[in-house]
C-alpha cells in the first residue's frame, strides 16, 4: 500500500521494515516509540498497519522526508496520529501534506470516526500544522500537551 500526495510518497512498514528503521535510529526520544511500535504490530497483525511507521519519501528524489504513525486504532474509532519531519525538511509544508493525506487514508477506513492529535505546549509549528489540515482543539490537555480532533477534512 502507499499514498501519494503533490510532493512525496507515503509507505507503512510492515513490521520487518520497523526493525531496520529502529536499528538506524539514533535519537533516544524514539527509540522507545519505535521499538512500541514494532511490538504492538507484531502483537495485532491483523491491525498492523495502525501501529507502524510511515516513511515519507519525496515523489522526485526519493529522499527521506519523516514518518508518520498511528498510535493504534482504539474502539472509539478515533486513532491518534503522530509525525516527524527531518530537520533539513522542516518549514517546507511536508508535515501538512503528509498528515492531510494520512488522515485522509484514516477517515475513510471502517470503523473510523475521527483522527486525534496531541502537541507539546510550545510546538507551534505542530500545531499550525494540525490547524491548517483541519483539526480543531479539544479544550483538554493529554500526557503530552493541547489535544486536537479532527472529524472531517475540509474540502
Amino acid at each position: 500500500m502507499q499514498l501519494l500526495t503533490e510532493r512525496l510518497f507515503l509507505i507503512p512498514l510492515q513490521p520487518d521494515g520497523m526493525r531496520p528503521l529502529l536499528a538506524r535510529t539514533t535519537d533516544p526520544e524514539l527509540v522507545g516509540p519505535y521499538t512500541e511500535m514494532l511490538t504492538l504490530s507484531l502483537r495485532h497483525p491483523e491491525q498492523w498497519i495502525w501501529y507502524t511507521a510511515w516513511g515519507l519519501y519525496q515523489n522526485d528524489s526519493g529522499d527521506f522526508v519523516g514518518d508518520l504513525c498511528f498510535k493504534g486504532l482504539p474502539k472509539n474509532g478515533q486513532p491518534e496520529i503522530g509525525y516527524g519531519i527531518s530537520p533539513e525538511f522542516q518549514g517546507q509544508g511536508y508535515a501538512t501534506e503528509a498528515v492531510r493525506a494520512a488522515c485522509r487514508w484514516a477517515l475513510a477506513q471502517p470503523g473510523v470516526a475521527a483522527v486525534e492529535a496531541e502537541t507539546e505546549p510550545a510546538n507551534a509549528a505542530s500545531q499550525a500544522v494540525l490547524r491548517k489540515v483541519g483539526f480543531v482543539p479539544t479544550g483538554t490537555v493529554g500526557k503530552e500537551g493541547p489535544q486536537f480532533i479532527l472529524r472531517t477534512l475540509p474540502a
